[in-house]
Formats: structure tokens, sequence, C-alpha cells
């Protein structure tokens, strides 16, 4: 196959104009356009859309990493398919969210949509750990672009079965520890309390959080197995004179050997991700991120799959090329260097 990475991507490759096949590659990102349960800001559903044009922008190398994407890195495309009903289930969605603001009780009718939404969130995690499992099996790795933060579950799943000691580094803006949001249990806010409870993993080590309600406060202070690194709490050790390297080599001091990585891009500093559904004031540098991410493939812990989730355009723009596009890319390519090149 002939491919020269100096040269004008073409848009008819794939993800980062790789000409890798999925049969190629080494890792595999799945997409999964799904939103229903958002709360805030819309248009998370058109992320990997969104990912995968930006992409055919960046150059191919990397001063960390290298060549890293000579390994084969290929993007299954988003299902439009999943896009309409999602968008069908998030009009329900917009509705019941809009009666709970209101201070309302919810109709029997909003109460029944409520049980059909929480049944379409465990079909979608069904079918992520169902597609996840065949990636998997045939000894690649695998990557989720979400979509809202719920998308991984069943990568999480899938690979816990693999792995029995995983672990969790989050980096996010929120906890998503409540036990349930707007009567949504797979709720995107509910993610990490979901596979803590059910899927049990070694211990979660979060980055980045800024934004969280008392319950999720509670739970995680309660868990010896929970370490949060409050972004106000960073900031003060930063401005105390600790470094950004100090405090990521303390974070991963907490993860097993076997290492997942739950990226929410709201994580960032806001100005990296304007139009992301929930943005909030603080968060991680780029150059944080890169340092965070390097250190941990250069740890001996064994990254053994990511998600990159919260990615949007803005709910009213048809421009995936736009900022949070580009931004989203490169955080993307960034952890398929940690992964692919890790020591």
């Amino acid at each position: 196959m002939t491919f020269d990475p100096n040269a004008t991507g073409n848009n008819d490759n794939g993800v980062f104009s790789l000409p890798f096949s999925q049969e190629e590659s080494q890792l595999v990102l799945l997409s999964v356009p799904w939103e229903v349960t958002t709360s805030y800001g819309d248009g998370c559903s058109l992320g990997p859309d969104t990912i995968l044009e930006s992409s055919k922008q960046l150059d191919l190398c990397d001063s960390l990493y290298g060549t890293f994407y000579e390994k084969g890195i290929f993007q299954i495309p988003s299902n439009p398919n999943h896009i309409e009903s999602g968008k069908v289930l998030k009009q329900k969605a917009t509705q019941i969210r809009e009666t709970l603001e209101s201070g309302k009780p919810l109709s029997n009718e909003e109460k029944k949509d409520q049980d059909l939404i929480n049944s379409a969130s465990q079909k979608t995690n069904s079918w992520v750990y169902e597609q996840c499992q065949e990636i998997l099996k045939k000894n690649k790795f695998c990557g989720v672009i979400g979509g809202d933060h719920s998308s991984p579950f069943g990568l999480i799943k899938a690979l816990k079965e693999q792995y029995s000691d995983i672990s969790i580094l989050q980096i996010d803006a929120h906890m998503d520890l409540r036990k349930s949001y707007q009567g949504y249990k797979y709720s995107h806010a509910s993610i990490m309390r979901n596979v803590m409870e059910e899927l049990k993993p070694h211990s979660l080590v979060q980055m980045g959080i800024r934004d969280f309600c008392p319950e999720e406060h509670d739970y995680g202070q309660s868990k010896d197995n929970i370490h949060t690194f409050f972004d106000s709490q960073v900031g003060l050790h930063l401005s105390q004179g600790k470094t950004w390297s100090q405090i990521s080599q303390e974070a991963i001091s907490f993860l097993s050997d076997s290492v997942y990585i739950s990226f929410d891009i709201d994580g960032l500093m806001p100005d990296l991700c304007p139009n992301t559904g929930t943005p909030v004031p603080g968060g991680i540098s780029f150059q944080q991120m890169e340092t965070l991410l390097y250190n941990l493939s250069q740890s001996g812990k064994k990254i053994i799959g990511f998600d990159l989730c919260e990615v949007s355009p803005g709910a009213h723009s048809s421009d995936l090329n736009g900022w949070d596009g580009n931004v989203g890319s490169r955080v993307l390519f960034k952890l398929c260097g940690s992964l692919l090149h890790q020591k």
C-alpha cells in the first residue's frame, strides 16, 4: 500500500487520513453517537463525525510518540440510523427535563418515556459491549468515540472480562457518580457510579474535577479506591510550588497495571471545548493533558483502551471542522499515541 505521510491528506481515507482497513489496524475506534440523556447543551452525537472530519487536517508525526500511527488506526463510522433514532428519544428527554426544571410532577406519559429511554440506554450498552467484544477477540485494541459520557460502558465491561485488575483514569470536569439523574440510571452523569458498582474495577482516579453535587462528593470520599484530584486543590498545590509532573505521577501511582482512560472533553479548559454540553471554568490545559498521558505511557502500566466523549460542534452548527473538532481530533491523536507507543 502506497502512503505518503507528508502529502495532503486524502479525504477518501479514514481517521487522520490513514489508509488502513479495520483488519490491518491494531487499534479500532467504535463511533457511538448517543446523547439522549444529556442535561444541558446538545450536539455531542455529532462528536464522532466531527472528530473524523477534523482529524484529516493533522500532520502525522509526534515529538513524544513518533510514527505510532504506522501500527494502524481505523474508526468505524457512525451509523446514521443511530443518530436519527436518538433524536426522537432526545425530544422526549428534553420534555421530561423541562417538566422537572419547572418543578411540576411528571405525567404518566412522561414516566413511560423515562422507562423507554432507560430501556434504550441498556440496549445501547449491550450493542457497544457486543461490538467491542468482537474487536477485542481479534487481538486488537479498542476505543470508543462518543457521544455523551455514558457511551463507553459496554467497552469497559468487555475489558473488565479480560483484565480483572482494570483501573480507570477519568479526565472530566464532573465526577459522574450520581446514582441516577433525571430518572435515568445510565445517564452521562452516572457512568462512573455504574462502573464502580457493576464492574468493580481496582480503582478510579479522577482528574480535572470541578463541578459536582453533595451525593457524588460523599460517595467518592467514602470509597478507598476512588482518588479524586479536585481542580481547585490541584491549582492550590501548583501555586505552592508542586509541579504538574509530580501531581500526574501521584495520580498514576493509584492505578493498577491495566489502565483504561475515560476522557470527557470538558475535563479540559473550556476555551478548548466551548461547544461541549457542560463546560466549566478551570480545567486541564492541553500541555498538562499531554504530560499526563505521556507519563502514564512510560510508567510500565498497560493502557488497555480508552474513550473520548462529549466533543460537539454545537447544537446549531453544521460545521464539522470547527474548533471543537480540531481540539478533539488532537486529543484523540494523543490518546492513540499513548496506547500504541507505550513502554
